[in-house]
């Protein structure tokens, strides 16, 4: 269960077709979708994680086409009512969703399981670095180690 004000979880539809199923990502008609800046791939090797960073005008759209990603997202915005809570989620093709996180909250993520795993983003803005906070994987008190 999603637990931080404004993160969404919504399932996607995957069809089999002989010779390889069609994973789908990202519609305009589709919650969560404001707007096209770009598209990217980033690829996790198992049990490595990539964390901590922030955008600050930039809206995720997360979805892991292979492999098991975790993302851990945390919020520390002051007077949201969810500030100091941390949440999870498993993306996989198993569980196939797409995780929307908003702007000016701290995202991570690890590959799990036995093969690299690729997340994709549909971000509604085109990378800007100017615009992204990065904090050392310490910076939050997160078990890394506990997949719940």
């Amino acid at each position: 269960m999603l637990e931080i004000t404004d993160v969404t979880l919504t399932p996607l539809q995957r069809i089999p077709v002989a010779g390889g199923d069609v994973l789908h990502a990202m519609k305009t008609t589709d919650p969560g979708f404001s707007g096209f800046g770009e598209a990217y791939f980033s690829t996790v090797e198992p049990g490595a994680v990539k964390a901590w960073k922030r955008h600050r005008r930039i809206t995720l759209n997360l979805v892991a086409p292979i492999g098991v990603v975790r993302v851990v997202i945390h919020d520390d915005r002051l007077g949201s009512p969810t500030c100091g809570v941390f949440t999870q989620v498993l993306l996989s093709t198993e569980s196939y969703c797409r995780l929307t996180v908003p702007p000016m909250l701290w995202v991570g993520f690890q590959g799990l399981g036995d093969i690299t795993a690729m997340l994709l983003n549909v971000a509604n803005m085109v990378h800007d670095p100017a615009e992204i906070d990065r904090r050392r994987i310490e910076a939050f008190s997160f078990d890394w180690s506990e997949v719940r």
